[in-house]
């Protein structure tokens, strides 16, 4: 589970902002929203970022999806860039590097990552885990002259072998991780850590993201999904009876357009795509039940030819994707999570998740204001979050209960409308 992250001169973010799900004293929705790690550790499983357009609540959510590609992914050269974004509207920090840091518990292990780069360059990279109350180094990599240099704390047992196979892998634009992931070696602890990053943080949904496709994939395999969105469909009012999901074989006639169309392309990436597009089609059949004069009748809508509605498609997406997360103790993201849904059923959906017990974590952004009638009644207070941009474009992140008085509010919701927050249109 995540603790905190820190961010500084990334995207919007110029000055060191702290996003936590560390859990108040508040005892509201304990046993479901709130997971006790240790005595001193109570860690939220979810969270809620109000903000108005372009304040930067989506450069907080772009912060998880930019660490899970830069972990892993092998640049092609040492000229690669590293997807890292410098804060634009200052000189200075145009040509400063970025920083980010990250706290986390894999199971009940404390770990603290440390990473510090700009476009082309990592400068620091490091990770401790928490056996007492300090932490203890499990590697150090630095920047030294041309290539990265990496030492490993007392704690690990690495040969001679493998430190250098990894620095000789460990490109000065790449994470250690990657590096890491092309030697054959055991280190426990640091494995502990790398397989949590790879399977606990789920791609960020934007509100861009056609989620069809992702959840035809998973309810063709699981019967258990399939079942889970169904009930959820039908608890929602929808007249949904069955979901049926086939995965649909091309024709001989479709490969070879396919094929036609993409060999004057010269990247064989771009062929290869477009041969797993058409290897991997759905057809999901959604069944309604009505009741007319001639009494109770079954119709069916098909995802093929639009027939579906915007938002059925995506609660069928959504809930896909929050199943999975529950099930694997994960952690997602959602930008704008209301878009294409009545303010009722994304009620229904936060209820659903909010009850249910596990270690997953959601972050969501959103600007229904409607949610806010719901603190103390479904959403805790330390759950709110704000983000508001200056005058100068910087992007400052804090929370509602940074606030004094707000149990004495009749209404946070109108508060927050009157400004009382920030975070509003000016």
């Amino acid at each position: 589970m995540i603790q905190e992250i820190k961010i500084k001169n990334f995207l919007s973010f110029k000055d060191e902002v702290k996003f936590s799900f560390e859990a108040s004293n508040d005892k509201f929705a304990e046993d479901s929203q709130v997971v006790q790690i240790n005595e001193n550790t109570r860690l939220l499983r979810f969270a809620i970022v109000y903000g108005y357009n372009a304040s930067g609540k989506s450069n907080l959510l772009s912060v998880f999806d930019f660490l899970y590609d830069f972990w892993f992914y092998k640049p092609i050269d040492v000229y690669e860039e590293t997807g890292s974004i410098p804060f634009k509207f200052d000189k200075q920090t145009q040509n400063e590097p970025s920083s980010i840091e990250l706290i986390f518990y894999v199971d009940n292990t404390k770990y603290w990552y440390q990473l510090e780069l700009d476009e082309h360059l990592v400068y620091m990279e490091k990770l401790y885990y928490y056996k007492s109350t300090q932490p203890t180094l499990l590697f150090d990599r630095k920047l030294d002259g041309d290539q990265s240099s990496i030492s490993f704390g007392s704690a690990l047992k690495v040969s001679n072998i493998v430190k250098e196979s990894i620095m000789v892998n460990c490109l000065k634009n790449m994470s250690f991780f990657a590096a890491r992931n092309q030697v054959n070696a055991s280190i426990p602890l640091i494995d502990a850590a790398k397989e949590w990053m790879k399977t606990k943080i789920a791609q960020t949904i934007f509100p861009q993201l056609d989620l069809t496709k992702y959840a035809q994939r998973n309810t063709s395999e699981n019967d258990q999904l399939t079942k889970y969105i169904l009930n959820f469909l039908k608890e929602a009012d929808f007249n949904i009876s069955d979901i049926k999901t086939d995965k649909i074989s091309p024709t001989k006639e479709e490969l070879m357009k396919q094929l036609l169309k993409t060999a004057a392309q010269i990247k064989a990436k771009e062929e290869m795509k477009a041969k797993e597009d058409l290897n991997n089609r759905f057809r999901t059949n959604f069944e309604h039940t009505v009741e007319n004069e001639r009494g109770i009748e079954s119709y069916v809508l098909s995802s093929d030819y639009d027939e579906e509605s915007r938002g059925t498609l995506r609660t069928f997406g959504l809930e896909a994707a929050l199943f999975n997360v529950i099930q694997a103790n994960a952690f997602l993201a959602i930008d704008e999570i209301e878009t294409s849904l009545h303010p009722k059923l994304l009620e229904k959906i936060l209820f659903e998740y909010l009850r249910t017990q596990s270690r997953s974590q959601l972050l969501v952004t959103t600007h229904n204001d409607g949610l806010l009638d719901l603190v103390d009644d479904l959403i805790r207070k330390d759950s709110v979050w704000f983000t508001e941009k200056d005058k100068a474009g910087v992007t400052d992140l804090y929370k509602l209960t940074d606030f004094r008085g707000v149990n004495r509010l009749s209404s946070i919701r109108e508060a927050y409308r009157n400004k009382r927050f920030g975070a509003t249109m000016k």
